[in-house]
């Protein structure tokens, strides 16, 4: 009997993958790892930038989301030649894509006010052609696949694709390439996907010259701009920071220039001064030395951030110390401000003591875990820009930070200007008495940053020291005092207490800072 009358349906032998459909499903994990690529370059430059990482990030990834979903809507209009057309859109995400870090350096630059309208308006182009790529495709294999298993391929690759580049952009691309040579070589990669593309289509493609043509000069663009990456990166740099770069590298967490000028060497983190060298030592002594006397004869010593070393530095100027724990989450710092012979010199070879121990971990993760307790903790964080670093700015680090502090110890907090942040400097001031501790705050004159504000917390009533070690450069005896007196316009007003759950200080200090940059 046949399989006709037996009413079962005919049975087919299974078909295999066919290289048409292998090639196209590789191409998806491809371009969604360069689609997020894009993504992830663009939220991260403008958190650089601009600050307040959580509201960058939120707000450049909804944006590139509608502008994908546009995309996908936008595909329903591509009816014939889709090969050709899925070719044309690889080449321009790999275009406009791989050019946007060193687009928006260069703007940053020479254009600044100019660099949100860019961002976004980049941010909208690449998602809607990223956005039109997946549905292309889809209805490209459409014609060999049954929709069940097209779906679930497709999906499947796409997510692996994210998968991969979101685990490697922090933790190899980023470090090892740059921001600008990663969106590049993503770049490259989407165009040799058009080449792939052009090769599987040949046959169906009209004008195969012209577009063999395209890749290639795509391809030739973009390799000459990886080629002449760095030179793209001094340039926008330079200009950016006006003095000579004589160091730059991107970590996993942040972005380290030094240059020198007029002001002798300075640092930069993402974009913002750490510290002058014409002018530090007044920062420094002031941050360590008024807790640090006024202690009697610390023993053990924690610094909290402060992977340049200066901070260390000052604490070494006193006999009694017996060891230094410096938690700095870069290793990269600790690193370059210990081996580097200029930068080490800045420091005078602090972190190659011998009585200083280094320790490369988050310091919130660090003061959760059982340890000793210190008689002076310095505090030397940067400025609360996002809620990463506005964390450690919480009731709760402050809570975390009392339980390490020995009976009659000081810890010691670099805050803000009380002249231009004012409400963010008595924020912080708030926030460690919410927790029980006594706060004594001050400020100093630091030219490179104005007026800056400073806290010293404790159990015991602060008391001026006695004596100060010889050979300081800015503070002395009789002028400690004056440090504590606030003027009218740096008075203590009202605030709220920084917790993690809201995270008030870092928006009330983008507030404050951003009317400065404003004016």
């Amino acid at each position: 009997m046949s399989e006709a009358a037996s009413g079962h349906p005919p049975t087919t032998a299974p078909r295999g993958p066919q290289p048409v459909e292998i090639a196209l499903l590789a191409s998806v994990f491809v371009v969604a790892a360069c689609g997020l690529v894009y993504e992830l370059s663009a939220a991260a430059l403008s958190s650089y930038l601009l600050g307040d990482s959580v509201l960058q990030f939120s707000t450049i990834i909804g944006t590139y989301l509608f502008a994908m979903g546009v995309g996908s809507w936008l595909s329903r209009y591509f009816d014939r030649q889709l090969p050709a057309h899925f070719l044309r859109i690889e080449l321009l995400v790999a275009l406009v894509g791989g050019a946007l870090p060193a687009v928006l350096f260069i703007a940053n630059a020479y254009v600044p006010g100019a660099f949100r309208l860019l961002l976004y308006g980049l941010v909208l182009v690449v998602g809607t052609l990223v956005g039109l790529e997946i549905p292309l495709v889809m209805r490209i294999l459409r014609r060999d696949v049954l929709l069940k298993d097209l779906v679930s391929q497709v999906l499947t690759f796409d997510y692996l694709g994210a998968l991969a580049v979101s685990i490697a952009f922090p933790l190899l691309l980023v470090p090892q390439l740059g921001m600008i040579r990663t969106g590049l070589l993503f770049g490259f990669m989407n165009a040799a996907v058009a080449l792939w593309a052009l090769w599987l289509f040949r046959h169906e493609l009209r004008r195969v010259g012209a577009h063999a043509l395209a890749c290639l000069l795509t391809l030739g663009v973009l390799g000459a701009a990886f080629a002449f990456s760095e030179h793209i990166t001094t340039l926008a740099e330079d200009k950016f920071y006006q003095d000579r770069i004589v160091f730059s590298e991107s970590s996993p967490y942040q972005r380290i220039v030094v240059t020198r000028g007029g002001a002798g060497h300075r640092l930069f983190l993402n974009g913002n001064l750490q510290f002058a060298e014409r002018d530090e030592y007044r920062y420094h002594e002031a941050l360590v030395h008024p807790a640090m006397a006024a202690q009697g004869a610390p023993k053990k010593v924690a610094v909290l951030g402060g992977g340049d070393g200066m901070a260390v530095r000052e604490v070494l100027k006193y006999p009694s110390v017996d060891s230094i724990t410096l938690v700095e989450l870069d290793p990269n710092m600790t690193r370059l401000f210990s081996t580097h012979e200029t930068l080490a010199a800045l420091n005078g070879g602090a972190l190659k003591s011998p009585k200083v121990h280094v320790v490369n971990t988050d310091a919130f993760r660090w003061l959760q875990e059982p340890g000793e307790m210190f008689d002076v903790i310095v505090v030397d964080f940067p400025d609360p820009t996002n809620f990463a670093i506005g964390k450690l700015y919480t009731n709760s680090f402050y809570a975390l930070l009392d339980k390490r502090l020995a009976a009659g110890g000081y810890a010691v907090i670099q805050t803000t200007s009380p002249l231009i942040a004012r409400k963010s400097f008595w924020t912080v001031v708030e926030t460690v008495e919410s927790v029980g501790l006594r706060a004594a705050p001050y400020h100093a004159h630091v030219p490179s940053f104005g007026e800056w504000g400073f806290i010293i917390a404790g159990r015991r009533p602060y008391r001026l020291p006695d004596a100060l070690p010889e050979g300081l450069r800015f503070l002395s005896l009789p002028a400690v005092p004056q440090l504590f007196e606030f003027p009218r316009d740096m008075a203590r007003v009202p605030a709220e207490v920084n917790r993690l759950s809201n995270q008030t200080l870092v928006t009330t200090y983008e507030q404050e800072w951003g009317k400065v940059a404003g004016h």
